[in-house]
């Protein structure tokens, strides 16, 4: 005889009441033996164990948080899941859609209208261990849009079955037996587009590691049917220890046989099937062969595990050991090596197929009489379930680890669920990840800049052994900066700039920060200090003595030490004075500058510049010539006009500042002039390729300049103006950064010049200083422009300004096709997330794609409105440089390969914060983000 078994079968779910489950076939007499049975042994337990005892985990989805109840039929005790997940929205379930005899369980649920992933998560799962994990559904027009719903339900990483509901009143589940990995067990629900995932039920049931030996690491095993063959009712936990469902299945054309003794299992046995479901069984009633043909549904995976499950009922026992022999066939092949099997009597035996059994849909199970037997087949309980392949790797057990921990201190709210890394399509936000040599997934940047964390740094950051990019700034983050991030090995940049820490920074990034092996930035943190001496805590036991120590000192030495100081300094403040007016006397007066530099007279320049024949620009000052000294060195000479906005007073300033700095990429002074009152005149070093603006503007007749020589000359102008800030003491603002004032030699090196304009803080102290507003139109800061504060930052703006030139090839100010900054027209074209419709189209798309975002955000981060915003010149050389090294394929350093490769971790990680940070530079605070 040959049946036919759908998948379907298993649509509906049998819980809680159990008359929800019962078949046609079912008599209310027997089902009310039944069920009285089972409130029977839910009052009595089993073996003393409660559900929390064996490690269950039963979850009743949208539920109220922190609330519970018991199951009056199985005294499982089902909670709520706000404790596993942190996504989705509880709704109840119309009652039309739901049977008076269905489990409460299916009377709500959880949805997640948000994000593409939502996940529930189990932190208690054991590595090695087995478990039984089962999803249940009921919709029940809980929306009210009464349509069907589709969505993926996945098991870690790894897609578990796609769940396809059509019929509003079908309530259902799935269920699979998986091996836990390392780290937390989740399950996730992945909307496809095709509806809003939701969810009923979810429960967790360790089963042990013995049980089912086809469940490994590489794969777990999907629930297909379960058959308990000649029951007339669902059994389930308290009866099955594992609380595993099995369902009743009997035909007409079949026989029936049962006993009330108890069916052992052997020691070695892999399934543990309980007594009750081996105590009933079937057999062909006119026929030596039974026959059962299975059909997968459409989605199902063609690799198919049967396990048929055997014990002799017949009493009193057999006498002749030949009595009932049969040979068991999957789709013809023979599963008790062509040994016919001979049943124990009260003693089960399990057949299943070691390889999974392959059949395009169709699958069928035939158990033979053999010649010699005398009794037909039987078959007490079969199982057929599918391969589910865990081909996806799940994260690196310590990188996830250490997120939950980042996760659960910070409370981050983001589409942290699941795997951080995989699927790759649902990588956590903020996160970039590559895969090892053994292909497990691992973290290797974290940007959580303006992500609102408080608190102290948590040291699980430096559990994370790949990271290379770990972006913490803008926060409000506490404490010291942990020292286990020193020792992090492939850590490239460590970014805490505007956060709250303090203490001393670990030595051991000092020195690395020093090497040049890690990009450290810790701006922003008032209570940082470097050195670590001045840092470190008197002890308390100590601090009162000493004060008592002190104060006896002072008043004892105050008296005699103020009158001397006060001396002392009068002496000081005098001979400064005098000095100053020395100085100021021989520059003005005299013309006799005590410099290093040669002097020319008016006659000398004549000849050097065959008498102003050639001139190579015109500006404020007034005209600059070519000219060839004595020796053959050429140099330019600007020579002061009558009709000059700039006078003579510029003039000093600019040879003063040119007399005391010296930088590779500063123009260097040769001499001057100063022949009368007349005639005023700088000598310095030739730039044979003139300024970046002419070769930007296409007014030079050099090639064009290609994306690498432009970042190339971006960092050596920067390192002057970092030289000015921090190398000269005390500090140099420019006020004039502009591409007119980068001038380019013969190997297009970049030098800054014109120091006319140039400002000098009195002290280190000054964060700006009050002056009048010079510069040039579209540099100018608008900060420095409105409030007559003059600070370093002034000089980040106009250099932001220079920037974005480079990028674009454009001019500061825009006319076509209307007026407008060149830094609104970049914020608003990459607003839209495409940098090509900004990048110079002159370069015919031959730039690194990720360095042309990075750079991007290093310029609009220089010109934020507010100035606290912007970096410093030393964070952007330091982003610079990182810039430039993302287009140095194929140079063995330790960015070697980052350009060739579009999706490398850290140059995706750069251009995902571009694309974040290109929202915060129109606002004084993140808020606006």
């Amino acid at each position: 005889m040959l049946y036919r078994l759908s998948t379907s079968l298993f649509r509906r779910g049998r819980e809680g009441e159990m008359a929800a489950g019962m078949r046609c076939f079912s008599s209310p007499k027997i089902w009310r033996l039944a069920l009285l049975l089972h409130l029977a042994l839910a009052v009595a337990g089993v073996e003393g164990q409660s559900t929390g005892s064996l490690g269950f985990i039963y979850i009743d989805c949208g539920i109220p948080e922190n609330t519970s109840y018991v199951d009056a039929v199985t005294g499982i005790t089902y909670v709520s899941d706000d404790q596993f997940v942190d996504a989705g929205i509880n709704y109840k379930v119309w009652s039309a859609y739901v049977p008076s005899t269905l489990a409460r369980r299916y009377e709500t649920v959880r949805s997640f209208p948000v994000g593409a992933r939502s996940c529930y998560t189990f932190e208690s799962t054991t590595p090695g261990l087995k478990y039984l994990v089962r999803a249940t559904f009921l919709y029940g027009n809980y929306d009210l849009k009464d349509k069907p719903v589709q969505f993926d339900l996945y098991l870690g990483v790894n897609l578990w079955k796609t769940i396809n509901i059509t019929n509003p009143t079908a309530y259902f589940f799935t269920e699979v037996v998986a091996e836990a990995a390392a780290g937390p067990m989740s399950v996730c629900l992945v909307n496809t587009g095709l509806g809003t995932p939701f969810i009923s039920g979810l429960d967790l049931r360790p089963m042990g590691t013995f049980l089912y030996p086809m469940v490994g690491a590489a794969r777990s095993l999907v629930l297909l049917k379960r058959l308990n063959m000649a029951s007339s009712a669902d059994i389930r936990f308290p009866l099955d220890r594992y609380d595993r469902y099995w369902f009743p299945f009997n035909e007409p054309e079949w026989k029936n046989m049962s006993t009330t003794s108890t069916v052992q299992n052997p020691a070695d046995d892999h399934f543990q099937v309980p007594s009750a479901i081996m105590q009933t069984a079937v057999y062909p009633a006119d026929s030596t062969k039974l026959e059962i043909s299975l059909t997968t549904e459409p989605g199902d995976v063609d690799e198919l595990y049967a396990v048929m499950y055997f014990s002799e009922l017949q009493t009193p026992p057999l006498q002749n050991a030949t009595t009932r022999r049969f040979f068991v066939y999957l789709n013809g092949a023979p599963l008790n090596d062509a040994q016919p099997l001979a049943p124990e009597y009260l003693r089960s035996h399990t057949l299943y197929n070691t390889d999974p059994a392959a059949g395009n849909g169709q699958y069928n199970i035939s158990l033979v009489e053999a010649s010699d037997s005398k009794l037909p087949p039987i078959l007490n309980a079969l199982e057929v379930l599918s391969a589910m392949r865990n081909t996806n790797m799940a994260s690196d057990s310590r990188d996830v680890g250490a997120m939950m921990a980042i996760k659960e201190l910070y409370q981050v709210k983001r589409n942290w669920a699941g795997d951080p890394c995989a699927p790759k399509a649902y990588t956590w936000d903020g996160l970039n990840c590559t895969f090892s040599s053994s292909g497990i997934p691992r973290i290797t940047a974290v940007n959580l800049s303006y992500s609102g964390l408080t608190g102290e740094m948590i040291t699980s950051f430096a559990n994370l052994s790949a990271l290379r990019i770990l972006d913490l700034s803008h926060n409000n983050l506490t404490g010291s900066i942990p020292d286990a991030l020193a020792f992090l090995p492939s850590l490239k940049l460590l970014d805490l700039t505007n956060n709250q820490l303090e203490g001393s920074v670990p030595s051991a990034l000092i020195a690395k920060s020093q090497n040049g092996s890690i990009a450290l930035r810790i701006e922003g943190n008032p209570n940082i200090c470097i050195d670590t001496t001045s840092c470190k805590a008197k002890p308390k036991s100590s601090r009162k003595r000493k004060i008592a120590v002190l104060t006896i000192i002072i008043s004892c030495i105050v008296p005699v030490i103020i009158p001397l100081l006060v001396v002392v300094i009068l002496c000081i403040v005098r001979k400064q004075q005098a000095s100053k007016r020395g100085t100021t006397e021989k520059l003005q007066n005299e013309g006799t500058l005590q410099l290093e530099n040669r002097k020319f007279t008016y006659i000398q320049l004549q000849k050097i510049t065959n008498n102003f024949e050639r001139t190579l620009g015109k500006g404020g000052f007034g005209t600059v010539y070519y000219g060839r000294l004595e020796d053959g060195t050429e140099v330019a000479v600007k020579m002061l006009s009558q009709t000059s906005s700039q006078g003579t007073k510029e003039f000093l300033a600019e040879v003063q500042h040119l007399t005391r700095v010296h930088h590779k990429n500063l123009v260097s002074m040769v001499g001057y002039c100063k022949d009368g009152g007349d005639h005023l005149a700088l000598v310095y070093e030739y730039m044979s390729q003139g300024t970046l603006k002419d070769h930007l503007r296409g007014t030079c007749s050099a090639m064009l300049l290609s994306w690498r020589q432009r970042l190339q000359i971006a960092l050596e102008a920067a390192l002057g103006l970092e030289y000015l800030h921090t190398g000269c003491k005390p500090p140099l603002i420019h006020r004039d950064v502009k591409s007119a004032n980068i001038l380019l030699n013969e190997r297009l090196e970049a030098k800054i010049s014109d120091f006319g304009l140039s400002k000098a803080f009195l002290s280190d102290d000054h964060t700006h200083i009050s002056t009048k507003v010079v510069g040039t139109l579209g540099y100018l800061d608008p900060e420095y422009y409105i409030k007559n504060q003059l600070s370093q930052k002034s000089d980040v703006y106009s250099f932001g300004v220079v920037l974005l030139e480079l990028i674009t090839g454009q001019p500061p100010v825009l006319s076509d096709p209307e007026s407008s900054h060149l830094v609104e027209w970049v914020r608003r074209k990459l607003a839209k997330g495409n940098i090509e419709e900004v990048v110079d189209a002159r370069l015919q798309q031959e730039y690194c794609l990720n360095s042309s975002w990075k750079v991007a955000n290093i310029a609009l981060e220089c010109v934020a409105h507010s100035s606290v915003r912007r970096p410093t010149m030393t964070e952007v050389v330091l982003q610079l440089k990182e810039s430039l090294a993302l287009c140095n394929a194929g140079e063995e350093n330790q960015y070697q390969n980052m350009c060739s490769n579009i999706l490398y971790t850290e140059s995706s990680e750069i251009s995902k914060v571009g694309t974040l940070r290109l929202q915060e530079t129109d606002s004084d605070g993140p808020s606006a983000r």
